[in-house]
């Protein structure tokens, strides 16, 4: 069985938090925003780490309203290999041997002109019935050269 899989996301707009820390008030402010949007089948915000601090985003869609102080960004989009572990417990030197391992047996290559995303994808439901939440890792990829 894999534990790694190839994962395409499309070019898209994003709202970003802009840069900030867990507990500052702006990104508290677009965790909220964002938690208030209709649930959908996939998660749809994924963090990266940024400069001094963390980068909030989530997928834009027309129909949004979107608070003033949050801007609407391009997002390249591209191949990701995506591992799920378990948020903030993740041994990551093991994730990345697994990772390059995969990469180098099916025809990819990390790609280190975008950033690497994170996403928490159990509900709170579920967080509450096995105690801890489940953290998707985005590396983003390239085809081997």
């Amino acid at each position: 069985m894999q534990g790694i899989r190839i994962y395409e996301m499309p070019e898209c707009k994003m709202v970003s938090s802009g840069i900030g820390m867990f507990g500052e008030e702006k990104f508290e402010r677009f965790y909220k925003w964002f938690s208030s949007q209709k649930p959908s089948l996939f998660p749809k915000n994924f963090l990266l780490h940024e400069q001094n601090g963390f980068n909030w985003l989530y997928i834009y869609e027309e129909s949004m309203l979107v608070p003033d102080e949050f801007e609407i960004i391009n997002f390249p989009g591209g191949f990701y290999a995506a591992a799920t572990d378990i948020d903030q417990h993740t041994d990551v030197e093991s994730m990345n041997r697994e990772i390059n391992l995969f990469l180098e047996q099916n025809g990819f290559e990390r790609d280190n002109s975008r950033a690497e995303l994170g996403s928490v994808i159990s509900s709170l439901g579920a967080q509450k019935i096995m105690g801890y939440a489940q953290m998707d890792y985005y590396t983003p990829v390239k085809a081997k050269r």
